[in-house]
């Protein structure tokens, strides 16, 4: 009888710890491997030119410039604002929240987007935790891009709004009180609850504008690839005056084509004298000065 009750407590400890182990699998922690398939990012180079080379008195772009990117058709000019609240509590989680007015759009773009460091060119791992945070292969509202720059890259997960707003025209933005409905009634829900139920309505209704920041987008090529100039001036530090900041960017869809296409477009512009080795961080530093 001791020998059947010992193999019979043999038997029941093998079974709990097997039932335990298959708990401890399906319910893991947030690091455990996803289910879904992580999303397919594309990628979009960026590199800064040296406003002092690239620009004529005017903050218009050089001949040389034009020429280069094969630049013939005259720029679209767009209007650009954030919003967050005075502490940022949208930026503190990697959130941004965008409003744009481009030349021939009948709406307003609102664009959300969240950010995901790139640490020692792993973009797998951005991807790993942007799907345990519930951005996976099954989620169509979102996009994904790497974006790369010279000195980092960045994983971000973004979704656009396209939004009537009545009493504004041209590239006019809206005002605070509108720019918060607009961005409150349009939000997504994966933001709407981020850190728990209504955290981003909450946040975003104490929001305010950053901005605007009136741009300039030339279009052209590079190596048959359609390319962006844009000229973004931003207050200065001291608040007395602009900076100038001007960036190249295009899109290619695999991590190879990014390397290869990024090291050519740096090499090139170094060649030509345009090349100024930084990265543009345009979101945060609008939020720092405005």
């Amino acid at each position: 009888m001791n020998i059947l009750k010992s193999m019979t407590s043999v038997v029941a400890v093998a079974v709990l710890g097997t039932a335990l182990m298959t708990s401890l699998v399906n319910v893991g922690p947030r690091t455990a491997v996803a289910a879904t398939p992580n999303m397919t990012p594309n990628y979009e180079i960026h590199a800064l030119l040296d406003p002092n080379e690239a620009l004529n008195p005017d903050h218009t772009l050089k001949n040389t410039v034009l020429s280069a990117f094969n630049i013939t058709a005259a720029p679209d000019q767009m209007n650009v604002q954030y919003m967050d609240t005075n502490n940022q509590d949208l930026s503190q989680e990697g959130w941004s929240a965008r409003i744009r007015k481009m030349t021939g759009d009948s709406k307003f773009k609102l664009n959300y987007k969240k950010r995901y460091p790139i640490t020692g060119n792993n973009i797998t791992a951005a991807l790993n935790q942007a799907n345990q945070e519930g951005f996976d292969s099954s989620d169509t509202n979102y996009e994904a891009q790497v974006e790369w720059s010279y000195g980092s890259k960045t994983l971000s997960i973004s979704t656009d709004k396209n939004v009537s707003i009545s009493g504004y025209t041209g590239l006019t933005l809206p005002n605070q009180t509108d720019s918060v409905n607009a961005i409150v009634n349009n939000i997504p829900g994966k933001l709407n609850k981020w850190t728990s139920t209504g955290w981003g309505t909450s946040v975003l209704n104490q929001s305010r504008v950053y901005g605007p920041v009136y741009a300039t987008r030339y279009t052209g090529t590079f190596n048959g690839i359609k390319t962006y100039i844009e000229i973004w001036p931003i207050k200065n530090t001291s608040g007395t005056g602009y900076e100038y900041i001007v960036e190249a960017s295009f899109k290619v869809d695999t991590e190879s084509d990014a390397a290869n296409s990024s090291s050519q477009l740096f090499t090139y512009l170094q060649s030509r004298g345009w090349f100024l080795p930084q990265d543009a961080l345009k979101t945060s530093t609008i939020l720092q000065r405005y």
